[in-house]
């Protein structure tokens, strides 16, 4: 198994990146190719290790860049060299916790879609903690604008990954909504609601940002834009909690005895609510294996990152999505839909 790592992207690349890719290469199951400048990287790789190696280039994209600006410059940049690898079958996985503009741009240009699925776009999926089982969430940023039949392709790639990496026997699928009743929403969303309800998905209809973090569907599909700002208002919730707690906790002895006491439980939840615990998200529908770390990424979230990779490269993941999806688009609904795309 090779995992090609964009080792100049993030806030703490290179040497966090650098330092939980050494973590991870204990495995010796797994190859790791750092992609980036080859100076910084020795100045941070531990000597000794034996399955990383280096593909050397002095370009990347920088956080605050316009990633399509940026990708037409550096033509050599870290995350197109990365994808490169993909394309060309030298890596079977890549993760970035760079610029996540630059990162799909190149990824679907480069590595493309699976050619065979007849993929219509792409879908960036996140795996949300909830308070029952996680919830996979997508689309989470790739798409702002879709079609109701790209959604239909987002649950069905949902319940894949649901099946082959979380071991969820039967998916059930919700569409984010204003509402619980199926008269709820735009025109966009109720043609949505009529097409999940024809598939054969295990469909369990509208749900609302706040129940799904109940865990009440294992997948919850939605365009780009509404995604990425249930995921966002998701982080900054936990972050406030997190920050609350610790300002009511310093306010007087008693609370911080409490708090000792309660050590147990709040390392519980840290480790539930920490993003870097879900190995990142995940782009689905390219024809590659891609991980996107957060931008603020350690080595922890690094090293969890890499062990999903060889879990989605062992379970064969982009086959499974090949055949899911050539055999719900064999379906009479989804040929009526087809002919309007």
């Amino acid at each position: 198994m090779k995992i090609a790592i964009d080792a100049m992207g993030g806030d703490h690349a290179p040497g966090e990146i650098i330092k939980g890719a050494a973590e991870a290469s204990a495995n010796k199951k797994i190859h790791i190719i750092l992609v980036g400048d080859e100076k910084q990287i020795k100045r941070h790789l531990p000597d000794g290790i034996k399955n990383i190696s280096i593909e050397h280039t002095d370009e990347y994209v920088e956080m605050h860049e316009s990633p399509s600006m940026a990708l037409r410059k550096k033509r050599r940049a870290s995350i197109i060299v990365a994808s490169e690898l993909v394309k060309q079958k030298k890596a079977d996985a890549l993760i970035s916790a760079g610029n996540t503009g630059a990162l799909l741009e190149a990824v679907v240009l480069h590595v493309g879609r699976i050619k065979t699925a007849k993929i219509k776009r792409p879908a960036l999926a996140v795996v949300l903690p909830t308070f029952n089982k996680p919830t996979i969430l997508l689309d989470a940023g790739a798409n702002p604008e879709c079609k109701p039949e790209y959604l239909l392709q987002f649950a069905k790639m949902g319940c894949t990954y649901g099946k082959n990496i979380l071991n969820i026997k039967k998916p059930s699928v919700g569409l984010l909504n204003i509402g619980s009743e199926d008269n709820k929403g735009n025109s966009f969303i109720q043609s949505t609601y009529e097409l999940l309800s024809s598939s054969d998905l295990n469909f369990k209809g509208n749900v609302e940002p706040g129940t799904i973090m109940n865990g009440i569907v294992d997948v919850a599909v939605a365009d780009g834009f509404v995604g990425n700002m249930i995921l966002k208002t998701a982080e900054g919730t936990g972050e406030l909690m997190t920050k609350l707690i610790k300002r009511y906790v310093a306010e007087s002895f008693t609370a911080k005895l409490g708090a000792l006491l309660m050590s147990g439980v709040f390392n519980k939840l840290k480790i539930n609510m920490d993003h870097s615990e879900h190995g990142g998200a995940l782009l689905f529908g390219v024809d590659g294996i891609c991980i996107k770390v957060h931008g603020r990424a350690k080595s922890d979230a690094v090293f969890n990152a890499i062990k999903l990779a060889e879990r989605m490269i062992a379970r064969d993941i982009i086959k499974r999505f090949a055949e899911d999806m050539l055999a719900q688009s064999s379906g009479k609904n989804i040929l009526s839909v087809a002919a309007e795309g």
